[in-house]
């Protein structure tokens, strides 16, 4: 992969925007910097053009239906695309923090309630998608443990593909949890961010993430999951195809963590106690991974 601040720097001076002092905000699915003028601009990995296009869209959309997201930066043509990679520009943020749950259930709710758009196609959610190429690609983890993760894999994609029956399928936000739901500490109405994951699909994928952060990390309290829970108006876990949703999510965070310790040394044991939970050596659930950029 390119030099991030190297493809930046190309697209900026291609829309006319200045690229001194880039200020970088955070390294992980995607490169994010910090711009003058209250811009944010994300490079995505390489191949991903055709995802960056689509949250543009997604952005519009959103807007238009009166969820609010976060904003593309005035009206330049997006995304850029630079080499195999995709750049797009974004209003910054004013101070914010994450919403408390029922506002989250109350923001989920609403976009699980809209209709497709009808000026671009929402892709079906593919809960899978990159994680091969992640574990192929992984330096963190040696031939055995990779071929385990393959297995658990195609063992999970095919149980995906005759899961219960559940709610109807609707847009989802596909990456729910993790500060993705914001409130601005000058307003009264949370933001939604992040909107590479959005999707054609079962609302469940949503609300298990809000479940995984409570029984499987530990970070929200089962008092907080049934407030949750109440203000959306279900408890996914108790539908029988929650722990194969449950399962896909742990798998997408031990390959993220993978992912990343390829490129930071110091993640690798964070990397290796991941998988070692998901295979059973660590005992029951809340794990407490630690945080991954």
């Amino acid at each position: 992969m390119s030099d991030p601040l190297q493809i930046l720097t190309r697209a900026c001076k291609e829309v006319g925007i200045s690229a001194d002092n880039a200020e970088l905000i955070r390294a992980g699915e995607n490169t994010l910097y910090r711009l003058a003028g209250g811009i944010v601009a994300r490079v995505s990995r390489p191949g991903q053009t055709d995802v960056a296009r689509k949250e543009t869209h997604v952005s519009r959309w959103l807007n238009q239906s009166g969820i609010p997201a976060v904003q593309l930066f005035q009206n330049i043509p997006q995304p850029i695309k630079v080499k195999q990679q995709a750049v797009t520009f974004w209003h910054e943020l004013p101070p914010h923090r994450t919403t408390d749950l029922e506002q989250t259930a109350e923001v989920l709710r609403r976009i699980h309630a809209l209709q497709p758009p009808t000026d671009f196609i929402l892709p079906e959610l593919t809960p899978f998608v990159r994680l091969e190429q992640r574990i192929a690609e992984s330096t963190a983890f040696n031939r055995a443990q990779q071929k385990w993760l393959l297995s658990h894999l195609h063992s999970l994609a095919d149980q995906y593909e005759n899961r219960p029956r559940g709610m109807l399928p609707s847009p989802v936000h596909g990456d729910a949890g993790g500060g993705n739901i914001v409130l601005p500490c000058d307003q009264s109405t949370p933001v939604v961010l992040d909107l590479e994951r959005f999707a054609y699909g079962p609302p469940e994928w949503d609300l298990t993430s809000i479940a995984v952060s409570c029984f499987t990390f530990g970070t929200v309290t089962t008092d907080e999951w049934k407030s949750f829970s109440s203000s959306y108006g279900r408890d996914v876990t108790e539908w029988e195809g929650y722990p194969l949703l449950r399962d896909t999510r742990e798998l997408r965070k031990v390959t993220f963590a993978a992912q990343i310790a390829s490129q930071r040394q110091d993640l690798v044991s964070e990397a290796h106690y991941r998988l070692a939970c998901i295979q059973g050596e660590v005992g029951p659930r809340p794990w407490h991974w630690k945080p991954v950029p």
